[in-house]
């Protein structure tokens, strides 16, 4: 090893984050602000795009300074529970990073490929989890969540109810809470005043049924008054909604929209007077964040979001939060947010300072940041605890 490459050593931690979420455009604000650390070499490794119920959705290429952005080859894509990358093994042999982060839940198969090749090449790992119910899976599942936990340096939980979760289940090891994205708040942030329009509801995010969007319809099939709505999205569950609205008599006041890039969506928000997010909580799934709610919150649009999962903690005081399942207490407040300009106003300013408090792609780079070196055994004393820390 040369001079240079022991002196680089000593001041550098190379880091190699695998995310396929990280293939939206908008998101890779989080990986710029983790490279704008110093003593941080921050390598992503993608996948060329990833396939859900919305479709295919291609890698964007909207925020890469100061970090290098890799397209690593994916197998069984779509597959949430059974997709890997079956070269990573190459890849990390290459590359030789100090810690390698890897955004995939535990008990996935993509999870337990990379941390069984990081560990046998010495590499530190951890890993990043969302679930937030206490689930038993079968094998072979159940086999690779334990030899993830056992392995891993660190986990990071998205929300205090999956650090809980994951502790239930026995991890023991250095754990902290940190959502998994946040927003630019110089990109998502409040636009010019709006041009006269009927009050415009929307709903941004997949159209399956856990998000609830039939129980939105329901709602504001009661509400009185010049109102428009907008479900903005795809999903199976597309015709099904659009038959409600017609049988609900108000298809002419719905309109049903296409994704919009995730660069463009502070454009989206611009035409919005209220968010709502109505999910519902089914036997293996709850909200898990609502990313949308804190995008709208940026830009100054008001949220109402249910009682599911994680919504309340997001929201906090800077939006309101109904029963979920409930489409009679959404319309009121609906009702509630439509005729008081004055909550509207107050909304919209509590919403702002919520997520410059707590959600920015910034704040949640620092605490990532913290707990790499906490990982790699430096001076973590000088250095800022991770947000919400639950680590013992």
């Amino acid at each position: 090893m040369s001079r240079r490459d022991r002196e680089r050593q000593k001041t550098v931690m190379r880091v190699v984050l695998l995310s396929k979420a990280l293939v939206v455009g908008a998101y890779q604000r989080k990986a710029e602000e983790i490279a704008r650390h110093e003593g941080i070499e921050l390598i992503v490794l993608v996948p060329p795009a990833w396939r859900d119920e919305r479709g295919v959705l291609p890698l964007e290429r909207a925020h890469t300074r100061g970090y290098t952005l890799l397209v690593e080859p994916i197998a069984f894509n779509g597959h949430f529970h059974l997709h890997f990358y079956p070269y990573l093994g190459r890849r990390l042999r290459a590359l030789r990073p100090d810690l390698l982060h890897i955004e995939e839940e535990p008990y996935n198969l993509a999870t337990y490929h990379a941390v069984r090749l990081a560990k046998g090449l010495g590499i530190r790992v951890g890993v990043f989890s969302w679930q937030n119910l206490l689930r038993r899976y079968p094998p072979p599942f159940r086999w690779w969540e334990r030899a993830v936990l056992r392995a891993a340096d660190f986990l990071i939980a998205g929300s205090e109810t999956a650090a809980r979760v994951w502790r239930a289940k026995g991890y023991a090891g250095l754990m902290a809470v940190i959502p998994q994205f946040g927003v630019d708040p110089e990109s998502f942030r409040p636009a010019s005043p709006r041009p006269p329009r009927p009050f415009t509801i929307g709903y941004v995010g997949r159209w399956v049924p856990e998000k609830g969007i039939d129980l939105l319809l329901q709602a504001v099939a009661g509400l009185e008054g010049d109102w428009r709505l907008r479900i903005i999205g795809s999903g199976p569950a597309g015709p099904s909604l659009r038959q409600l609205a017609a049988h609900l008599g108000i298809a002419d006041r719905v309109a049903f929209e296409p994704p919009s890039p995730s660069t463009r969506m502070p454009e989206v928000y611009a035409g919005l007077d209220v968010l709502v997010l109505p999910s519902r909580t089914r036997p293996n799934w709850t909200e898990q964040f609502g990313r949308v709610l804190i995008e709208a919150m940026a830009c100054g649009v008001p949220v109402i979001g249910s009682s599911a999962g994680e919504i309340p903690w997001v929201i906090g005081d800077a939006g309101l939060v109904f029963p979920e399942g409930d489409p009679e207490a959404l319309r009121a407040a609906l009702r509630r947010v439509m005729r008081d300009p004055d909550l509207r106003a107050a909304l919209r300013e509590r919403g702002r300072t919520r997520v410059l408090e707590r959600f920015t792609h910034a704040e949640i780079a620092r605490a990532t940041v913290a707990l790499y070196h906490r990982v790699m055994g430096g001076n973590a004393g000088s250095l800022p605890e991770p947000s919400c820390d639950a680590s013992r």
